[in-house]
């Protein structure tokens, strides 16, 4: 036993002997391995970060991005409500608390392997119901990231448990717009509705009829006679508002046929002062409800959509109150969250004249086009009127009239257009300004400078160009007659003044070829520019474009820029600042359309005053120089004579003749007074386009003149001219002239 039991200690001996030794062989190395076993580690695996999926959750709140936040619920909860629920929960709890942003805080959290908790501050910034801050816990489980538990405590406490939130609104009255006068031109008001049951007219009546309505609506007579003829008996045909007091002649007649409804209403005056200016409301639609509902409105308002009304809409909404309040599912309120006042609306005082006002919408009433009136050192715009216009009176669902709604609005002449701030047109050879002032800047002219105009430009190599008078003598050959009056033979050497005076187009074309082949290809270009052409002019209060001012890059480019023809697009809007800036010295001023904001009590809470944004790049001789050649075109001489002749106040301007590429030119007119010392009125600026009509000294000049007439006089004095009466539908679309070739201006 001995024996084996020395066997046993050795064999033990041995194998503590190898085990020790490392495994670095030899005899010893008993059961040792090629290489070490490893060193055993222990690894932590963190949990998620909790709190950043917290953020992630709420960041996408504040971009109402609630798709992202749909997938970033727990399961559980997605099975629980549809995304489109889920939305609709979150969206309708935010409107109705008006809250029109939040912020945010993390402020603890609670972490185990599978779940989580985390606290947050959250305030809700709300329209009506002031701050509203909860402390609120959000659980979350791992999913393979934090998921979270979704329930409607997660908006507010007080929602748990299927409660509400339900606002009552107290909503003020909207706000007025008054002229500068104080005349309404909208307000709150009973209105009536006029129109024609075609098989009811007395014939007796049927002239006091079509001649009352005519006076009311401002349509002509017989257009509303052949309306009649072409619709006979059964139809109900629409044709004004009024409300009792501009309608008292007509009710009194109360001629056969005669339809009036009353109904109460936003108001328009005179079926709509400057509509595309003013502009008009619409109930909020689908897509504007979010937007319109966190400002604190309930929803079913009438908000403006256009012109003023959009632009004054916090002014004009004034400020709309409620009481926030929580309600089980049964409608029993639990508790009140916030509440505020409501706060009447302010009215707003435009700058225009609501009788000039009238007179230019007058005017421009039977053709396609705009007028723009605009004090010269102020910036103020006394009318701005654009035809077609519109009613918007038919905007109201109220109004019997409102059946001309989709005509307005499918109208292929787009009246909704404001195009006295948003129609762009060739400027014709009212361009003839811009070129005029570069070539006195450039110090290669002088007002004496001399060029003989005659009826072809030969100087550019591959074409020869026409005057405006070699036109006048072939129409005059055709007739049979002479070429040997004014407006049918050259105009001769002319002085750089006389050649704005004639509107010499071979004078202004090679200007413009001389100033490229000099190296200055861009004075042209840049000096309109520097007039405030192709870029805005800084009205803000109505929508307006840039027009267009490109620099030549060929000789025949630079050519027809210099006559205002080519790319160059301009607005009358910039036209008029144009000539109120050559009126009063150089200063270009903010056109401007509000003359004060004014609360129910206390002072206003915005004021006009005038903005200066500019100066013309012209020397104040070289201006001289051009306001000198621009009483020449109203003179004896000037293209401007026939039409302006017998006016008794002192004007100057240029005419021009655009062509429009398609039909007819445009007719323009751009003209100042010089009255402000006999009058004690502020000089005006006006800008007159007449699209695709003809001739701007036939057409331009004569609503120029119209204008100048109803500001001093209070209406246009000379109601006719070639081709009709003021006020009414042209005779025909060229002026008969007797026979007699009227005066151009090239």
């Amino acid at each position: 036993m001995k024996s084996y039991r020395w066997i046993h200690l050795v064999l033990i001996a041995l194998f503590i002997s190898a085990c020790a030794s490392g495994g670095g062989g030899g005899p010893l190395a008993i059961f040792s391995t090629p290489t070490p076993l490893p060193t055993a580690q222990a690894r932590v695996t963190p949990a998620p970060d909790a709190q950043a999926a917290v953020k992630e959750f709420l960041e996408a709140l504040q971009k109402d991005d609630y798709e992202a936040m749909y997938d970033m619920l727990a399961q559980v909860s997605r099975d629980a409500v549809s995304l489109e629920d889920f939305s609709k929960r979150w969206r309708d709890a935010l409107n109705e608390m008006s809250a029109s942003s939040f912020d945010f805080t993390i402020l603890s959290s609670q972490v185990s392997p599978y779940n989580a908790e985390v606290g947050y501050s959250i305030t809700y910034k709300t329209a009506l119901a002031g701050d509203i801050q909860r402390n609120i816990v959000m659980r979350l489980s791992n999913e393979n990231g934090w998921k979270v538990l979704w329930d409607d405590a997660l908006i507010l406490p007080e929602l748990a448990g299927g409660n509400l939130l339900a606002m009552e609104y107290s909503v003020p009255a909207r706000g007025d717009i008054y002229d500068k006068k104080g005349l309404p031109i909208v307000t709150q008001s009973e209105a009536f509705a006029f129109g024609i049951q075609t098989g009811e007219i007395n014939p007796d009546l049927r002239g006091a009829l079509t001649t009352e309505l005519g006076r009311l609506c401002g349509l002509d007579p017989l257009n509303i006679e052949d309306q009649i003829d072409a619709s006979g008996p059964g139809w109900y045909l629409p044709m004004c508002e009024g409300t009792r007091e501009e309608a008292q002649r007509l009710l009194s007649i109360n001629p056969g046929g005669l339809a009036v409804s009353s109904y109460e209403s936003r108001y328009y005056f005179r079926t709509g002062l400057a509509p595309q200016a003013v502009g008009y409301t619409l109930a909020i639609s689908p897509e504007q409800l979010d937007e319109y509902r966190r400002k604190g409105y309930r929803g079913s308002e009438r908000i403006g959509q256009s012109g003023i009304e959009a632009w004054a809409e916090d002014y004009l909404a004034g400020k709309h109150g409620g009481t926030l309040r929580v309600v089980n599912p049964s409608g029993q309120i639990i508790a009140s969250l916030g509440q505020s006042n409501p706060e009447p609306a302010d009215s707003v005082y435009l700058t225009l004249d609501s009788n000039l006002q009238y007179h230019a919408q007058s005017a421009i009433e039977y053709f396609r086009g705009a007028i723009v009136v605009m004090e010269v050192d102020t910036g103020r715009i006394l009318a701005m009127a654009s035809s077609p216009d519109f009613d918007p009176n038919y905007f109201e669902p109220n109004n019997p009239n409102n059946l001309g709604l989709t005509n307005l609005l499918n109208s292929p002449s787009q009246p909704l257009l404001n195009r006295a701030s948003q129609g762009q047109y060739p400027l014709g050879s009212v361009f003839k300004i811009i070129t005029f002032s570069a070539a006195l800047e450039s110090g290669l002219y002088l007002k004496d400078t001399a060029y003989d105009c005659q009826y072809e430009f030969t100087e550019l190599p591959d074409r020869i160009l026409y005057d405006w008078t070699y036109e006048y003598c072939q129409q005059a050959i055709a007739r049979g007659e002479a070429c040997n009056t004014s407006t049918t033979r050259p105009s001769g050497v002319l002085t750089l003044q006389e050649g704005l005076m004639r509107s010499c187009n071979p004078y202004f074309w090679h200007i413009g070829l001389d100033l490229y082949n000099f190296d200055r290809q861009n004075d042209i270009a840049n000096t309109a520019r520097g007039f405030g052409l192709g870029s805005r002019t800084g009205i803000e209060q109505i929508e307006e474009a840039t027009g267009q001012i490109i620099d030549p890059t060929t000789p025949l480019d630079a050519v027809n820029q210099a006559i205002g023809q080519g790319d160059v697009q301009v607005t009358p809007l910039q036209v008029a600042r144009i000539i109120a800036a050559i009126a009063n010295g150089g200063t270009l001023y903010r056109p401007q359309i509000v003359e004060k904001i004014q609360p129910i009590e206390g002072d206003p809470v915005l004021t006009f005053k005038p903005e200066a944004n500019g100066t013309l790049p012209l020397r104040d001789e070289n201006l001289e120089i051009l306001r000198e050649a621009m009483f020449m075109v109203t003179g004896p001489n000037g293209t401007a004579r026939n039409n302006i002749r017998g006016l008794q106040f002192s004007v100057a301007g240029k005419t021009g003749t655009a062509e429009s590429g398609s039909g007819l030119p445009h007719a323009w007119f751009a003209g100042f007074t010089n009255n402000s010392e006999g009058t004690g009125l502020p000089d005006i600026a006006i800008a007159v386009i007449v699209e695709n009509i003809g001739q701007g000294s036939d057409y331009g000049v004569p609503l120029f003149r119209a204008m100048v007439e109803a500001y001093y006089y209070g209406s246009p004095q000379r109601p006719f001219y070639d081709w009709g009466q003021i006020g009414f539908p042209p005779y025909t679309p060229t002026p008969p002239g007797g026979g007699v070739v009227p005066d151009s201006d090239g």
